[in-house]
Protein backbone atom coordinates (compact mmCIF):
# COMPACT_ATOMS: atom_id res chain seq x y z
CA UNK A 1 0.00 0.00 0.00
CA UNK A 2 1.16 3.52 -0.70
CA UNK A 3 1.65 5.39 2.61
CA UNK A 4 1.88 8.75 0.86
CA UNK A 5 -1.55 8.29 -0.76
CA UNK A 6 -3.06 7.18 2.54
CA UNK A 7 -1.65 10.24 4.32
CA UNK A 8 -2.89 12.53 1.53
CA UNK A 9 -6.49 11.30 1.79
CA UNK A 10 -6.49 11.20 5.59
CA UNK A 11 -5.02 14.70 5.87
CA UNK A 12 -7.69 16.13 3.53
CA UNK A 13 -10.41 14.65 5.72
CA UNK A 14 -8.87 15.98 8.92
CA UNK A 15 -8.14 19.48 7.57
CA UNK A 16 -11.08 20.11 5.24
CA UNK A 17 -13.87 17.89 6.59
CA UNK A 18 -12.91 17.76 10.27
CA UNK A 19 -13.39 14.05 10.68
CA UNK A 20 -11.53 10.76 10.66
CA UNK A 21 -12.20 8.63 7.51
CA UNK A 22 -12.75 4.96 6.93
CA UNK A 23 -9.97 4.10 4.44
CA UNK A 24 -10.00 1.60 1.55
CA UNK A 25 -7.09 0.40 -0.59
CA UNK A 26 -8.18 -0.67 -4.09
CA UNK A 27 -5.52 -2.02 -6.51
CA UNK A 28 -5.12 -1.82 -10.24
CA UNK A 29 -4.61 -4.98 -12.24
CA UNK A 30 -2.56 -6.49 -15.00
CA UNK A 31 -3.65 -9.29 -17.29
CA UNK A 32 -0.79 -11.60 -18.16
CA UNK A 33 -2.68 -13.01 -21.14
CA UNK A 34 -6.28 -13.53 -22.24
CA UNK A 35 -7.33 -10.24 -23.79
CA UNK A 36 -10.93 -9.63 -24.91
CA UNK A 37 -11.83 -13.15 -23.78
CA UNK A 38 -13.59 -12.08 -20.58
CA UNK A 39 -16.75 -10.75 -22.23
CA UNK A 40 -16.69 -13.85 -24.45
CA UNK A 41 -16.98 -15.99 -21.29
CA UNK A 42 -13.47 -17.33 -21.76
CA UNK A 43 -10.28 -17.72 -19.73
CA UNK A 44 -8.12 -14.85 -18.46
CA UNK A 45 -4.97 -14.62 -16.34
CA UNK A 46 -5.09 -11.38 -14.31
CA UNK A 47 -3.44 -10.26 -11.07
CA UNK A 48 -3.75 -7.30 -8.73
CA UNK A 49 -0.71 -5.02 -8.67
CA UNK A 50 0.94 -2.53 -6.34
CA UNK A 51 -0.73 0.52 -7.87
CA UNK A 52 -3.69 1.81 -5.88
CA UNK A 53 -6.71 4.03 -5.44
CA UNK A 54 -6.98 5.06 -1.78
CA UNK A 55 -10.49 6.15 -0.82
CA UNK A 56 -11.72 7.72 2.40
CA UNK A 57 -15.35 7.68 3.56
CA UNK A 58 -17.31 9.32 6.36
CA UNK A 59 -20.99 9.84 7.09
CA UNK A 60 -22.18 13.43 7.00
CA UNK A 61 -25.21 15.27 8.37
CA UNK A 62 -25.92 17.24 5.19
CA UNK A 63 -28.71 16.58 2.68
CA UNK A 64 -26.24 15.68 -0.08
CA UNK A 65 -23.02 13.72 -0.64
CA UNK A 66 -19.66 15.39 -1.32
CA UNK A 67 -17.16 13.74 -3.68
CA UNK A 68 -13.53 14.88 -4.03
CA UNK A 69 -11.09 13.55 -6.68
CA UNK A 70 -7.81 14.95 -5.33
CA UNK A 71 -5.61 14.10 -8.32
CA UNK A 72 -7.96 15.84 -10.71
CA UNK A 73 -8.57 18.73 -8.32
CA UNK A 74 -12.28 18.29 -8.96
CA UNK A 75 -15.29 17.79 -6.72
CA UNK A 76 -19.06 17.64 -6.98
CA UNK A 77 -22.14 17.16 -4.80
CA UNK A 78 -24.76 14.44 -5.23
CA UNK A 79 -28.39 14.30 -4.22
CA UNK A 80 -29.07 10.59 -3.66
CA UNK A 81 -32.66 11.10 -4.81
CA UNK A 82 -31.60 12.70 -8.11
CA UNK A 83 -28.90 10.50 -9.64
CA UNK A 84 -28.29 11.56 -13.24
CA UNK A 85 -25.62 10.57 -15.74
CA UNK A 86 -22.88 13.01 -16.71
CA UNK A 87 -21.41 13.38 -20.20
CA UNK A 88 -19.67 10.45 -21.89
CA UNK A 89 -16.18 9.90 -20.50
CA UNK A 90 -16.70 11.71 -17.18
CA UNK A 91 -15.17 10.03 -14.12
CA UNK A 92 -18.25 11.12 -12.19
CA UNK A 93 -20.27 8.42 -13.96
CA UNK A 94 -18.36 5.72 -12.08
CA UNK A 95 -19.55 7.22 -8.80
CA UNK A 96 -23.15 7.77 -9.97
CA UNK A 97 -23.33 4.28 -11.48
CA UNK A 98 -22.31 2.56 -8.25
CA UNK A 99 -24.71 4.64 -6.15
CA UNK A 100 -27.51 3.85 -8.57
CA UNK A 101 -26.73 0.12 -8.30
CA UNK A 102 -26.80 0.20 -4.51
CA UNK A 103 -30.08 2.13 -4.47
CA UNK A 104 -31.61 -0.31 -6.96
CA UNK A 105 -31.15 -3.02 -4.34
CA UNK A 106 -33.18 -0.97 -1.88
CA UNK A 107 -30.32 -0.66 0.62
CA UNK A 108 -30.24 2.05 3.33
CA UNK A 109 -27.78 4.45 1.76
CA UNK A 110 -27.37 7.82 3.50
CA UNK A 111 -25.34 10.94 2.82
CA UNK A 112 -21.56 10.67 3.02
CA UNK A 113 -18.27 12.27 2.04
CA UNK A 114 -15.85 10.50 -0.31
CA UNK A 115 -12.26 11.53 -1.03
CA UNK A 116 -9.94 9.53 -3.27
CA UNK A 117 -6.44 9.70 -4.70
CA UNK A 118 -4.33 7.17 -6.58
CA UNK A 119 -1.24 6.25 -8.56
CA UNK A 120 -2.97 4.06 -11.17
CA UNK A 121 -2.41 5.80 -14.53
CA UNK A 122 -5.76 6.79 -16.06
CA UNK A 123 -6.46 5.40 -19.54
CA UNK A 124 -3.48 3.02 -19.41
CA UNK A 125 -5.41 -0.25 -19.39
CA UNK A 126 -4.64 -1.00 -15.72
CA UNK A 127 -8.27 -0.76 -14.63
CA UNK A 128 -8.34 2.52 -12.76
CA UNK A 129 -12.11 2.60 -13.38
CA UNK A 130 -12.72 -0.79 -11.73
CA UNK A 131 -10.51 0.25 -8.81
CA UNK A 132 -12.65 3.38 -8.30
CA UNK A 133 -15.97 1.55 -8.72
CA UNK A 134 -15.06 -1.25 -6.35
CA UNK A 135 -13.59 1.14 -3.79
CA UNK A 136 -16.92 2.97 -3.64
CA UNK A 137 -19.17 -0.06 -3.29
CA UNK A 138 -16.72 -1.77 -0.91
CA UNK A 139 -16.29 1.37 1.20
CA UNK A 140 -20.01 2.13 1.43
CA UNK A 141 -20.67 -1.50 2.31
CA UNK A 142 -18.31 -1.06 5.28
CA UNK A 143 -19.52 2.42 6.21
CA UNK A 144 -23.24 1.60 6.25
CA UNK A 145 -23.02 -2.14 7.00
CA UNK A 146 -24.99 -2.95 3.83
CA UNK A 147 -24.29 -6.70 3.94
CA UNK A 148 -23.28 -6.99 0.28
CA UNK A 149 -21.42 -10.11 -0.84
CA UNK A 150 -18.42 -9.93 -3.20
CA UNK A 151 -20.61 -11.23 -6.02
CA UNK A 152 -23.16 -8.48 -5.40
CA UNK A 153 -20.43 -5.82 -5.29
CA UNK A 154 -19.01 -7.21 -8.53
CA UNK A 155 -22.40 -6.98 -10.23
CA UNK A 156 -22.96 -3.39 -9.08
CA UNK A 157 -19.54 -2.27 -10.39
CA UNK A 158 -19.91 -4.05 -13.73
CA UNK A 159 -23.37 -2.58 -14.27
CA UNK A 160 -21.99 0.88 -13.46
CA UNK A 161 -19.43 0.35 -16.23
CA UNK A 162 -22.08 -0.86 -18.68
CA UNK A 163 -24.89 1.58 -17.97
CA UNK A 164 -23.10 4.74 -16.87
CA UNK A 165 -19.56 4.62 -18.31
CA UNK A 166 -20.87 3.10 -21.56
CA UNK A 167 -18.32 0.25 -21.72
CA UNK A 168 -19.74 -3.26 -22.24
CA UNK A 169 -16.86 -4.91 -20.38
CA UNK A 170 -16.63 -8.38 -18.88
CA UNK A 171 -16.08 -9.21 -15.22
CA UNK A 172 -12.30 -9.58 -15.15
CA UNK A 173 -11.25 -6.16 -13.85
CA UNK A 174 -13.72 -5.97 -10.98
CA UNK A 175 -13.30 -9.65 -10.09
CA UNK A 176 -9.51 -9.37 -9.88
CA UNK A 177 -9.75 -6.26 -7.73
CA UNK A 178 -12.06 -8.06 -5.28
CA UNK A 179 -10.24 -11.41 -5.23
CA UNK A 180 -6.57 -10.61 -5.86
CA UNK A 181 -4.05 -12.53 -3.81
CA UNK A 182 -0.49 -11.39 -3.09
CA UNK A 183 2.04 -13.30 -5.18
CA UNK A 184 -0.64 -15.11 -7.20
CA UNK A 185 -2.26 -14.60 -10.59
CA UNK A 186 -5.84 -15.77 -11.07
CA UNK A 187 -6.54 -18.42 -13.70
CA UNK A 188 -10.13 -17.28 -14.10
CA UNK A 189 -13.02 -18.78 -16.05
CA UNK A 190 -15.30 -15.84 -16.90
CA UNK A 191 -18.21 -18.16 -17.70
CA UNK A 192 -18.76 -19.56 -14.20
CA UNK A 193 -16.31 -17.32 -12.23
CA UNK A 194 -14.36 -20.32 -10.99
CA UNK A 195 -10.68 -19.58 -10.49
CA UNK A 196 -7.37 -21.01 -9.36
CA UNK A 197 -4.59 -19.07 -7.65
CA UNK A 198 -1.33 -19.67 -9.52
CA UNK A 199 1.88 -18.56 -7.74
CA UNK A 200 4.11 -16.26 -9.80
CA UNK A 201 7.73 -16.71 -8.69
CA UNK A 202 9.74 -14.56 -11.09
CA UNK A 203 13.10 -14.45 -9.23
CA UNK A 204 15.43 -12.70 -11.70
CA UNK A 205 12.58 -11.74 -14.06
CA UNK A 206 10.40 -8.63 -13.85
CA UNK A 207 6.94 -7.59 -15.04
CA UNK A 208 7.30 -4.17 -16.63
CA UNK A 209 4.52 -1.92 -17.92
CA UNK A 210 5.36 0.72 -20.49
CA UNK A 211 2.68 3.33 -20.99
CA UNK A 212 2.40 4.80 -24.49
CA UNK A 213 0.67 7.78 -22.89
CA UNK A 214 -1.92 7.41 -25.64
CA UNK A 215 -5.03 7.49 -23.48
CA UNK A 216 -7.80 5.25 -24.65
CA UNK A 217 -11.43 5.97 -23.86
CA UNK A 218 -13.15 2.67 -24.41
CA UNK A 219 -16.67 4.04 -24.45
CA UNK A 220 -15.75 6.14 -27.48
CA UNK A 221 -13.72 3.45 -29.27
CA UNK A 222 -14.60 0.37 -31.36
CA UNK A 223 -14.45 -1.70 -28.13
CA UNK A 224 -18.22 -2.20 -27.99
CA UNK A 225 -18.27 -3.01 -31.72
CA UNK A 226 -15.87 -5.92 -31.10
CA UNK A 227 -18.29 -7.37 -28.60
CA UNK A 228 -21.12 -7.24 -31.15
CA UNK A 229 -18.92 -8.85 -33.83
CA UNK A 230 -18.05 -11.71 -31.47
CA UNK A 231 -21.69 -12.14 -30.51
CA UNK A 232 -22.78 -12.41 -34.15
CA UNK A 233 -20.07 -14.99 -34.83
CA UNK A 234 -21.10 -17.03 -31.80
CA UNK A 235 -24.74 -17.09 -32.97
CA UNK A 236 -23.67 -18.70 -36.26
CA UNK A 237 -21.50 -21.24 -34.43
CA UNK A 238 -24.28 -22.00 -31.93
CA UNK A 239 -26.70 -22.92 -34.72
CA UNK A 240 -24.24 -25.47 -36.05
CA UNK A 241 -22.94 -26.63 -32.67
CA UNK A 242 -25.73 -26.20 -30.07
CA UNK A 243 -23.53 -27.57 -27.29
CA UNK A 244 -21.31 -24.47 -27.30
CA UNK A 245 -21.66 -22.38 -24.14
CA UNK A 246 -19.75 -19.40 -25.56
CA UNK A 247 -17.48 -18.31 -28.38
CA UNK A 248 -14.47 -19.17 -26.20
CA UNK A 249 -15.80 -22.71 -25.93
CA UNK A 250 -15.48 -23.27 -29.70
CA UNK A 251 -12.55 -24.91 -31.46
CA UNK A 252 -10.72 -23.66 -34.53
CA UNK A 253 -12.00 -26.73 -36.38
CA UNK A 254 -15.61 -25.75 -35.60
CA UNK A 255 -14.92 -22.20 -36.74
CA UNK A 256 -13.63 -23.49 -40.08
CA UNK A 257 -16.91 -25.37 -40.60
CA UNK A 258 -18.90 -22.10 -40.54
CA UNK A 259 -16.23 -19.89 -42.14
CA UNK A 260 -18.18 -19.37 -45.37
CA UNK A 261 -21.19 -18.13 -43.39
CA UNK A 262 -19.19 -15.36 -41.70
CA UNK A 263 -17.93 -12.01 -42.99
CA UNK A 264 -14.13 -11.98 -43.03
CA UNK A 265 -13.97 -9.48 -40.16
CA UNK A 266 -16.25 -11.59 -37.97
CA UNK A 267 -14.22 -14.70 -38.77
CA UNK A 268 -11.01 -12.92 -37.75
CA UNK A 269 -12.51 -11.73 -34.47
CA UNK A 270 -13.69 -15.23 -33.61
CA UNK A 271 -10.39 -16.80 -34.62
CA UNK A 272 -8.48 -14.48 -32.30
CA UNK A 273 -10.75 -15.21 -29.31
CA UNK A 274 -10.46 -18.97 -29.76
CA UNK A 275 -6.69 -18.80 -30.20
CA UNK A 276 -6.30 -16.46 -27.23
CA UNK A 277 -8.35 -18.73 -25.00
CA UNK A 278 -6.01 -21.60 -25.92
CA UNK A 279 -2.98 -19.40 -25.18
CA UNK A 280 -4.25 -18.82 -21.62
CA UNK A 281 -4.23 -22.60 -21.03
CA UNK A 282 -0.71 -22.87 -22.41
CA UNK A 283 0.40 -19.93 -20.26
CA UNK A 284 -0.81 -21.71 -17.13
CA UNK A 285 1.46 -24.65 -17.91
CA UNK A 286 4.39 -22.35 -18.70
CA UNK A 287 4.00 -20.45 -15.41
CA UNK A 288 3.75 -23.64 -13.37
CA UNK A 289 6.94 -24.85 -15.04
CA UNK A 290 8.60 -21.42 -14.59
CA UNK A 291 9.21 -21.51 -18.36
CA UNK A 292 9.44 -17.76 -18.87
CA UNK A 293 10.73 -18.11 -22.43
CA UNK A 294 7.57 -20.00 -23.39
CA UNK A 295 5.36 -17.48 -21.63
CA UNK A 296 7.19 -14.71 -23.47
CA UNK A 297 6.53 -16.37 -26.83
CA UNK A 298 2.83 -16.55 -25.96
CA UNK A 299 2.78 -12.82 -25.16
CA UNK A 300 4.25 -11.99 -28.57
CA UNK A 301 1.74 -14.32 -30.27
CA UNK A 302 -1.09 -12.64 -28.37
CA UNK A 303 -0.03 -9.19 -29.57
CA UNK A 304 0.16 -10.36 -33.18
CA UNK A 305 -3.43 -11.59 -32.93
CA UNK A 306 -4.61 -8.39 -31.23
CA UNK A 307 -2.97 -6.36 -33.99
CA UNK A 308 -3.87 -8.39 -37.09
CA UNK A 309 -7.07 -10.29 -36.24
CA UNK A 310 -8.76 -8.24 -33.52
CA UNK A 311 -7.43 -4.87 -34.71
CA UNK A 312 -7.34 -3.13 -31.33
CA UNK A 313 -3.69 -2.08 -31.30
CA UNK A 314 -2.20 1.21 -32.48
CA UNK A 315 1.08 2.40 -34.01
CA UNK A 316 2.62 3.33 -30.65
CA UNK A 317 1.83 -0.05 -29.07
CA UNK A 318 3.17 -1.94 -32.10
CA UNK A 319 6.36 0.13 -32.02
CA UNK A 320 7.03 -0.75 -28.37
CA UNK A 321 6.32 -4.46 -28.89
CA UNK A 322 8.64 -4.57 -31.93
CA UNK A 323 11.29 -2.76 -29.93
CA UNK A 324 10.94 -5.31 -27.13
CA UNK A 325 11.32 -8.21 -29.57
CA UNK A 326 14.45 -6.65 -31.07
CA UNK A 327 15.96 -5.99 -27.64
CA UNK A 328 15.68 -9.58 -26.46
CA UNK A 329 12.82 -8.91 -24.03
CA UNK A 330 11.31 -12.33 -23.20
CA UNK A 331 7.80 -11.30 -24.18
CA UNK A 332 5.62 -8.25 -24.80
CA UNK A 333 2.08 -7.39 -25.84
CA UNK A 334 -0.49 -4.64 -25.58
CA UNK A 335 -2.62 -4.99 -22.48
CA UNK A 336 -6.17 -3.84 -21.85
CA UNK A 337 -8.93 -2.79 -24.21
CA UNK A 338 -6.51 -1.39 -26.76
CA UNK A 339 -6.15 1.75 -28.92
CA UNK A 340 -3.54 3.04 -26.45
CA UNK A 341 -2.48 2.34 -22.91
CA UNK A 342 0.33 0.00 -21.87
CA UNK A 343 2.41 -2.88 -23.07
CA UNK A 344 3.17 -5.60 -20.56
CA UNK A 345 6.71 -6.93 -20.78
CA UNK A 346 8.47 -9.94 -19.31
CA UNK A 347 12.11 -8.99 -18.92
CA UNK A 348 15.24 -9.94 -16.97
CA UNK A 349 15.64 -7.58 -14.02
CA UNK A 350 19.20 -6.63 -14.91
CA UNK A 351 18.06 -5.49 -18.37
CA UNK A 352 15.18 -3.23 -17.28
CA UNK A 353 17.11 0.05 -17.03
CA UNK A 354 18.89 -0.33 -20.37
CA UNK A 355 15.69 -1.32 -22.18
CA UNK A 356 13.62 1.53 -20.68
CA UNK A 357 16.30 4.06 -21.56
CA UNK A 358 16.54 2.76 -25.13
CA UNK A 359 12.76 2.62 -25.54
CA UNK A 360 12.32 6.16 -24.16
CA UNK A 361 14.88 7.60 -26.58
CA UNK A 362 13.55 5.86 -29.67
CA UNK A 363 9.90 6.50 -28.80
CA UNK A 364 10.61 10.21 -28.33
CA UNK A 365 12.32 10.34 -31.72
CA UNK A 366 9.49 8.48 -33.44
CA UNK A 367 6.44 10.09 -31.86
CA UNK A 368 7.69 13.24 -30.18
CA UNK A 369 6.41 12.25 -26.75
CA UNK A 370 7.52 10.34 -23.67
CA UNK A 371 6.76 6.88 -22.36
CA UNK A 372 6.24 6.05 -18.69
CA UNK A 373 7.68 2.82 -17.27
CA UNK A 374 6.28 0.97 -14.24
CA UNK A 375 7.91 -2.16 -12.82
CA UNK A 376 5.03 -3.85 -10.97
CA UNK A 377 4.62 -6.55 -8.34
CA UNK A 378 1.61 -8.74 -7.66
CA UNK A 379 -0.36 -7.54 -4.65
CA UNK A 380 -3.48 -8.48 -2.75
CA UNK A 381 -6.98 -7.33 -3.60
CA UNK A 382 -9.17 -4.58 -2.20
CA UNK A 383 -9.12 -4.18 1.56
CA UNK A 384 -10.03 -2.04 4.54
CA UNK A 385 -7.01 -0.14 5.87
CA UNK A 386 -6.89 -0.74 9.61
Amino acid sequence: MNKQLISCVKLFFLKELNTEPLLISSPGRINLIGEHTDYNKGLVFPASIDKYIISGFAKNEKNYCRIFALDLDESFDIDLDKLTKFGLGSWKNYVIGVLWGIKEKGLPLRNFDLVFSGNIPIGAGISSSAAVENSIVFGLNELFDLGLTKDEMLHISVQAEHNFAGVKCGIMDQFTNLNGSKGNALFLNCNDMSFEEIPIVLNDTQLLLINTNVKHQLSASPFNIRKKECSSGYKVLKKKFPELVSLSDASLAQLEVVKDELPDITYNRCKFVIQENNRVKLAKTAIKNKDWNRLGDLLFESHFGLKELYEVSCEELDFLVDLARNNKVLGSRMMGGGFGGCTINLIKKDEVDVFVSNAAEKYQLKFGKSISAYPVNISGGIQLIQ
